[in-house]
């Protein structure tokens, strides 16, 4: 059998939890199945920062896997947004689109498959804050969990890519072995504030976070992106 390949995509300021967070579940899917490989690819081997202090480096470059099985794509805040005009990143996610099997992302991540051409016409979710900003490319938002379109799945903000890199591993292997990797990583969040209520979700006190993202320096040399997302904004 040929061996699959996922890789998780990396850009400078992404949200790390996005990152880690299926990268853990695949990672200890991949221990269990050895026709399965886990990669981290990035433009270059270089270290880059994400949105705490924590620098992380690919383990291998755009070029060295270029026909991925899957891909995932994490999210963040501003930098995300920049990265919409990040050439070499958003050409890597339509060209290995061309081939692979599934294409995902975790929060915002979302919008770099949408400025990559694949989210038109199809559901699909983010942040909560963000959600509207998918219509920018097309998309129909959802407020779900995650949102599976076939090849193309979304997930909402941050912790949410746990659940859908769980439900991946659900479709690659089954719900038996998905649920081995659930307990494995000991998976059973219990919020110290109970569920979220979207009902009473702190638009206002969260509205700076989004002003930020779409602020004055943000896609500068891109005008149009950006009044394309202000419009949903």
């Amino acid at each position: 059998m040929t061996e699959k390949t996922f890789a998780f995509v990396l850009y400078p300021g992404l949200t790390v939890l996005d990152l880690v967070g299926p990268l853990q579940v695949l990672s200890a899917f991949a221990t269990a199945d050895q026709d399965f490989r886990v990669v981290v690819v990035g433009e270059t081997l270089d270290p880059i920062g994400t949105d705490t202090p924590l620098r992380i480096a690919p383990s291998h470059t755009f070029a060295d896997v270029r026909e991925p099985y899957g891909v995932l794509v994490p999210g963040g805040s501003a930098p995300t947004l920049e990265a919409l005009a990040n050439r070499p990143l958003i050409d890597y996610l339509a060209t290995t689109a061309r081939t692979a099997e599934l294409m995902t992302s975790v929060c915002t991540g979302a919008l770099l498959l949408g400025e990559a051409g694949l989210l038109d016409g199809r559901e699909a979710t983010t942040h909560w804050m963000f959600r509207d900003l998918l219509r920018a490319f097309g998309a129909t938002p959802v407020a779900r969990r995650w949102v599976d379109a076939g090849p193309v799945i979304t997930a909402a903000g941050v912790s949410a890519g746990i659940d859908l890199a769980l439900h991946l591993v659900e479709r690659l292997a089954g719900p038996d072995v998905a649920r081995t990797v659930q307990f494995g990583i000991e998976y059973d969040p219990e919020p110290p504030f109970g569920p979220l209520d979207w009902s009473t979700a702190p638009h206002g006190a969260l509205k700076p976070l989004l002003e930020h993202a779409l602020g004055e320096h943000v896609l500068a040399d891109r005008p149009d992106l950006k009044a394309k997302l202000l419009a949903h904004a």
